[in-house]
């Protein structure tokens, strides 16, 4: 079963997205800060992980780029999922190594389209 990370400080957008991607057929994991989403990913590496921008702690650009340098850190398919909705942050995500971005609120249609688009399903 392919693995997808939650990384939100929101416990509601954790679960409103657990719940979506575990529908997709993926098993899931959250973390609440980039920082944990770092510590996650040095243990086990997901499949996927989507990711929030405004975090306390480490941010998830932060965290994007530190993933991207880890071992197998390019392995992971990364989507954003933020209120950052200006061309000046879709770049930075872009070309700190985001696959996608996606515009919160979010709903199961997004994401499976996203998913797909990417070649999670």
């Amino acid at each position: 079963m392919p693995s997808c990370l939650v990384v939100d400080d929101s416990r509601v957008v954790r679960k409103v997205a657990r719940r979506i991607v575990e529908d997709l057929g993926f098993a899931c994991e959250e973390a609440e800060d980039g920082q944990k989403a770092y510590e996650y990913c040095a243990k086990t590496m997901p499949d996927a992980i989507l990711l929030d921008w405004n975090m306390p702690v480490m941010s998830g650009i932060e965290f994007l780029e530190k993933l991207r340098q880890m071992p197998n850190g390019n392995g992971p398919k990364v989507i954003f999922c933020t209120t950052e909705n200006d061309l000046a942050h879709i770049q930075r995500a872009m070309n700190a190594g985001a696959n996608e971005y996606i515009m919160k609120p979010f709903d199961s249609e997004i994401i499976e389209s996203k998913f797909s688009q990417i070649g999670l399903l």
